[in-house]
């Protein structure tokens, strides 16, 4: 199987604190992100205030299963209300071919 990128743009809700938002995503990272199976990075972008989360994971599936378990999981829901919610876009791709420096 191909592995997955899981591209999330949004921007940060009204009156939230950058830091206290980089905190709680290194506590995600931490405590649920680091534990789910096929997770492999989680690069964090920002271009003034559009942020971006690329996510990769070793097949889709191992993403859409993290994705139904950080419903219910209280780290997680920390993450979430720094969202303002109705500027989430959220895209699963298959990494259909990758290029690298020598290759």
């Amino acid at each position: 199987m191909s592995k997955a990128v899981m591209f999330i743009s949004f921007n940060l809700a009204e009156g939230a604190s950058v830091p206290d938002f980089l905190r709680t995503a290194e506590k995600v990272h931490r405590e649920f992100m680091s534990k789910q199976k096929g997770y492999i990075s989680w690069p964090q972008l920002v271009e003034g205030d559009t942020w971006a989360d690329l996510v990769m994971w070793e097949t889709k599936e191992n993403a859409e299963n993290a994705m139904e378990a950080s419903g219910t999981d209280a780290v997680s829901h920390e993450f979430f209300v720094f969202l303002d919610q109705e500027s989430v876009k959220m895209h699963l791709f298959s990494v259909e071919r990758t290029y690298q420096l020598g290759t």
